[in-house]
C-alpha cells in the first residue's frame, strides 16, 4: 500500500511497550509522529529512541504524540530499552510498536525491497488531529534522522493550519513568514490588517502571527 500526503493515515491495532492500542484512538486530538527502525540492537536506532526520549518534552508541549516500530518482537523492544538507557542516559519514555509479522511495516510501505527485501527503512510519519499524513520523510537504514527538524516542520505544519501563511526555506519559529498563494491582497488587508512587505506580486512577506 502507498500511503500519501492528505490520504487517510491508515488505522491498525498493534501491541506496543505501553500495551496494546488502537492508532487512530490513541493519537485522539493530538498531532502524532511514526517512525520506523530496521531492527533492535543496531547502532543508529539506538541513538534515535534515546533523542526522541529526551525530546519528548518538546513533542509534548506541541500536542504530538509519538510511537515508534520495529519489525522485533515487544519483549526484544525491552531487552533493548535497557541498552538505550545504558548508552544514551534516558530511557525510552513512548510507546514502540512490535510488528514482528510486519503488517504496520506493509501498510505504511515501510519494506522497500530495492534497498533490503527484510528491514524497515527510516521512515517517519507526522499526522494531523484530521487523521491525514501531513508529512512523510524516508531515510536510507545507514543515515540517523533530524529530528530537530521533524519539530521545525510540525511547528510550520501547526502555525499554516492556523493562518492562510506559508514558511519560506530554513524557517524556524519565530522568522517571517509568507503569504499564501491563495490569498489575494483585499483578503490579506483583513487577514493581516498591519501589512507586509511585497517583494514581487506572488512573494508578500510579514512578521509570524501570533509573535
Amino acid at each position: 500500500m502507498t500511503v500519501r500526503l492528505g490520504d487517510i493515515a491508515p488505522n491498525f491495532d498493534a501491541t506496543t511497550t505501553e500495551g496494546d492500542l488502537n492508532f487512530h484512538d490513541w493519537l485522539g486530538d493530538s498531532w502524532g509522529v511514526l517512525f520506523s527502525h530496521p531492527k533492535d540492537f543496531t547502532p543508529v536506532c539506538t541513538t534515535e529512541l534515546g533523542l526522541v526520549a529526551k525530546l519528548k518534552p518538546e513533542f509534548d508541549k506541541r500536542n504530538v504524540k509519538v510511537i515508534g516500530l520495529s519489525v522485533d518482537s515487544v519483549d526484544s523492544h525491552g531487552k533493548w530499552n535497557a541498552d538505550i538507557e545504558e548508552t544514551q542516559g534516558t530511557a525510552v519514555n513512548f510507546p514502540v510498536i512490535g510488528d514482528s509479522d510486519r503488517k504496520v511495516s506493509d501498510l505504511y510501505d515501510m519494506i522497500h525491497p530495492n534497498a533490503n527485501d527484510t528491514l524497515t527503512v527510516r521512515s517517519v510519519f507526522v499526522i494531523g488531529p484530521d487523521k491525514k499524513v501531513k508529512l512523510q520523510i524516508t531515510y536510507p537504514a545507514s543515515t540517523g534522522r533530524n529530528f530537530d527538524e521533524i519539530l521545525r516542520v510540525i511547528d510550520s505544519l501547526q502555525l499554516t493550519a492556523k493562518h492562510k501563511v506559508a514558511t519560506p526555506g530554513n524557517w524556524k519559529d519565530g522568522d517571517d513568514v509568507i503569504i499564501g498563494s491563495s490569498v489575494s491582497d483585499e483578503e490579506a488587508k483583513e487577514l493581516f490588517p498591519n501589512g507586509w512587505t511585497t517583494v514581487k506580486p506572488y512573494l508578500r512577506t510579514l512578521p509570524q502571527p501570533g509573535k
